[in-house]
């Protein structure tokens, strides 16, 4: 089992009982209960970002574990990775003199829009034809939106909310013959990684890659990886930390440092095993169901997302059902229901939520009446749009105005539109399905705030 410098650090600090001359404020006093394990960047301790010492030789660790030439972690979640990523393709971008324009898959998080508001990028949508939250590329799609046009980077989402996988194989094959390279929001698939067959993105020829540690593996929220493949440019390995800083706080929690520090010696033991058997009781709740006429949303192996108007519900008609019976769900709207199993849910848990399921009672199925997705119209680019003046009106009045913001709740997050984009009738129907009710829109000269 790989050791866990990070953690023995600071459980040592905590049996000196030395005098807290330092940061933070609760000097280790129990209040919510782990402040005793809650540090700063005392002598020892490391640097986030500027790591030589125990946080350096944990992300060695890491990086070992998830075949990577370079991991760095997160204490902020992968919407911090997203943006390093995307930073470190626009410094090579730069210097090869090529335009700063991202070739991505439509069902990206907002993290996405944020970041190419903050380095001014372009970005392009992969054609889809499914819905709002998945939409897993082809290969083919995108290597015709290469041939085409010239960008920075290729962005993917995948897995997604639903559990729909794109096929990152063949498009890092594509990527990779036109010597662009493929960037893949791995957040909701950290775990892939410790299945038969690996289907983590870095397996599969991404060139940078971020996790979120949290979603799926047994971290507190904020932990994330960012992965550098042996293939990435070399540059970026130095290049890194520096990617990262550029948008973290200087005051990353030391506790979730520390929980992806354990993570690791969890992952060299047993756990994989654990995940294993998990992904299994997953895939054969999902059989029985599909039996039972329920139609089962992805491929993803330890996600269990449920077209619920196959047995006559709306998603959050499930949910209010469910939670009757103590199961809390991941995610529901109007057509889906999404559950996210993991190896730390007991025995209990699961016979709690098969009796769940099982009981729940089936009615004639319904046809989803979501509306489709918008095919937004760039009107300015989206850190103009993000930057500019704005107010905030019903979604019903916001037809002809440009979007100043994206809007999506989190979970899923998945913007309707980009900032920038036109607001028509179609995206007014689909901001009211979701129950968007407000937007905020650039706001002209001659009106007032």
């Amino acid at each position: 089992m790989m050791d866990t410098p990070v953690c023995d650090f600071v459980r040592r600090y905590m049996d000196a009982g030395a005098v807290r001359m330092h940061m933070p404020g609760h000097k280790g006093v129990p209040g919510l209960g782990p402040e005793a394990g809650d540090i700063t960047e005392i002598e020892g301790a490391d640097e986030l970002y500027a790591a030589r010492g125990i946080i350096r030789e944990s992300e060695k660790n890491a990086a070992a574990l998830f075949g990577a030439a370079r991991t760095v972690y997160s204490a902020e979640g992968s919407s911090l990775c997203i943006r390093a990523m995307l930073y470190l393709a626009r410094l090579r971008a730069a210097e090869r003199g090529l335009p700063f324009r991202v070739l991505a898959g439509r069902n990206a998080h907002k993290a996405l829009i944020s970041a190419a508001a903050l380095l001014d990028l372009e970005v392009d949508w992969i054609p889809s034809a499914e819905g709002l939250l998945s939409g897993a590329a082809e290969a083919e799609a995108v290597a015709r939106a290469l041939d085409r046009s010239t960008y920075m980077a290729v962005y993917l989402t995948t897995p997604d909310y639903l559990g729909g996988m794109a096929d990152v194989r063949g498009i890092a094959e594509a990527c990779r013959a036109r010597e662009v390279p493929l960037l893949v929001d791995n957040a909701h698939g950290a775990y892939l990684k410790f299945l038969e067959p690996d289907l983590h993105p870095m397996a599969l020829g991404a060139d940078l890659c971020c996790d979120s540690a949290h979603k799926t593996l047994p971290c507190l929220t904020g932990a994330a990886y960012l992965h550098l493949s042996e293939n990435a440019p070399e540059a970026w390995r130095e290049q890194a930390e520096q990617a990262m800083e550029l948008f973290a706080s200087t005051s990353p929690s030391w506790l979730v440092l520390q929980s992806l520090d354990r993570a690791n010696a969890l992952l060299s033991g047993d756990y994989p095993e654990r995940l294993r058997r998990a992904a299994e009781r997953t895939q054969e709740l999902k059989r029985e169901l599909a039996g039972r006429g329920w139609r089962l949303i992805g491929t993803e192996p330890m996600k269990l997302a449920v077209a619920a108007g196959s047995i006559g519900y709306t998603g959050t008609e499930l949910r209010t059902l469910l939670r009757a019976e103590g199961i809390v769900c991941e995610f529901a709207d109007p057509d889906f229901l999404v559950l996210m199993p993991s190896p730390e849910n007991t025995e209990e848990d699961w016979r709690r939520l098969e009796k769940a399921l099982r009981g729940v009672p089936q009615r004639p199925p319904v046809p989803s009446s979501a509306p489709p997705v918008p095919r937004g119209e760039r009107v300015m680019s989206i850190r103009e749009a993000l930057l500019a003046p704005r107010l905030s009106v019903p979604v019903s009045e916001a037809e002809g105005q440009v979007l100043a913001d994206a809007y999506m709740g989190c979970p899923p997050a998945v913007p309707v539109l980009t900032a920038g984009e036109r607001v028509t009738r179609d995206a007014i129907l689909c901001f009211e399905y979701y129950g968007v009710t407000t937007c905020m829109v650039v706001r002209n000269g001659e009106e007032k705030p």
